[in-house]
């Protein structure tokens, strides 16, 4: 199993890019379409105030857009994960009927895959490896 190691890079590479654009796809509607009728209606279903629509927009793509630079990934994907928390805990009703698995399904594959990157982090094929840690420069040791 120590060959797969090497592939981590690529892995985490693929559930950036995948999850980001998931995101960036549920999310653009809640901000830019004209969506009003589907704001009215889910914040009268979920007794949420209209502007939980857009926020969770705003999450999703700017989330989304930052998983796929991978930049600030740890930051973003705890953000999406507690977003996807609260949308299964109130939207899919995950808690009221567990065993409706179809109803919840993709939320909570990717809350799951959030959280993994929040986790382990973007990987070393990112921005946030270029920026915060020195990018392909070799790591010095410490002189003894």
């Amino acid at each position: 199993m120590h060959g797969m190691e090497k592939l981590r890079p690529l892995a985490l590479l693929f559930l950036r890019l995948g999850l980001g654009a998931i995101f960036i796809y549920h999310g653009y509607p809640k901000l830019f379409a004209h969506t009003h009728e589907f704001m009215f209606d889910a914040a009268n279903y979920d007794r949420l105030p209209g502007y939980f629509g857009r926020l969770a927009g705003l999450v999703e793509v700017l989330g989304g857009a930052l998983l796929m630079l991978g930049l600030f990934t740890r930051i973003a994907g705890l953000l999406l994960t507690i977003e996807l928390a609260a949308v299964l805990w109130m939207g899919h009703e995950l808690f009221v009927n567990p065993r409706a698995v179809g109803r919840y399904e993709l939320p909570l594959a990717c809350a799951a895959g959030a959280f993994a990157l929040a986790t382990f982090g973007a990987g070393s094929v990112s921005l946030d490896a270029a920026f915060f840690r020195g990018g392909a420069r070799p790591v010095r040791k410490a002189k003894a």
